[in-house]
């Protein structure tokens, strides 16, 4: 197995909702600055674009980690590993580093895609396995149901959404969390506080809120096609917030700001 969350690994550059020119460009440029782990999914229709743009980098393929996450939609038997092959043919590679069930499936039996999942890391299609969006209680099962060890559960993980429940049974299970809507869709700029602190540390509200997702022990995933955002999210290992600022952050996550609910995806499950 190899390690995920190193420390290279720890800033993701998030693809969706890019494709075509938009999404060679920013991953180019993601590559240039110095990202080499990249997030992508089935769903996001931009495996093909994902794996030209990192080809096109030249960078070597055991300096990169590529993540992928396999749709619902392909859960079935008859589905998922030849959708997986598929995913590998777009990204011109032989195995992903991270494969990631995306959602919970709809039903409640989250058993048959995880003996799956399995299957593909015993394949080779797949360096790691994960999932994405699993509540404490599915965590615990899941741990129960496969034998090899989960990497990663990718949820919402940003300073507006108190995500205390959920760290602590991943913590207890020993599943560690990745982060995604990181900076919540721009949500977190109307709240002053995270300029106010990033003023006395030189940094933007941006690196601020990034920080903290780190500091909490939370690798990220970040998403811009603006090289200048692109590179700020990047540069925010040279800083360590107080734990006083930490303390000032944490409480705004009682805002309970949540973006991915069940009226916008149908595989949401019953959130903790």
């Amino acid at each position: 197995m190899t390690i995920y969350f190193q420390k290279t690994h720890q800033r993701s550059f998030g693809t969706f909702p890019l494709t075509g020119d938009d999404a060679r460009n920013a991953i180019q440029t993601a590559a240039e600055i110095g990202y080499r782990a990249f997030d992508t999914a089935q769903m996001y229709g931009n495996e093909a674009d994902t794996g030209a743009a990192l080809k096109a980098t030249g960078i070597a393929r055991d300096e990169l980690c590529i993540t992928t996450k396999v749709h619902p939609d392909n859960f079935g038997e008859d589905r998922f590993i030849a959708s997986v092959e598929t995913s590998l043919k777009a990204l011109q590679v032989d195995q992903v580093d991270v494969l990631l069930l995306h959602w919970p499936p709809i039903g409640g039996d989250i058993a048959p895609p995880l003996r799956l999942l399995q299957d593909a890391l015993e394949r080779g299609l797949a360096r790691n396995i994960g999932v994405s969006n699993y509540t404490v209680a599915m965590l615990r099962e899941a741990v129960q149901i496969i034998d090899a060890p989960l990497v990663t559960n990718q949820v919402e993980f940003h300073p507006l959404l108190n995500q205390d429940k959920l760290m602590a049974g991943a913590n207890e299970v020993g599943v560690p969390l990745s982060s995604y809507c990181s900076v919540a869709r721009g949500e977190v700029f109307k709240h002053p506080e995270f300029a106010e602190i990033g003023k006395s540390y030189g940094k933007s509200a941006a690196q601020v809120v990034l920080r903290w997702i780190l500091q909490k022990g939370v690798s990220i995933n970040t998403m811009s096609t603006k090289p200048d955002n692109i590179r700020a999210n990047f540069d925010i290992m040279d800083f360590t917030l107080s734990h006083v600022d930490m303390a000032r952050i944490e409480a705004l996550t009682n805002t309970g700001y949540r973006i991915v609910t069940i009226d916008k995806v149908p595989w949401a499950p019953d959130w903790d």
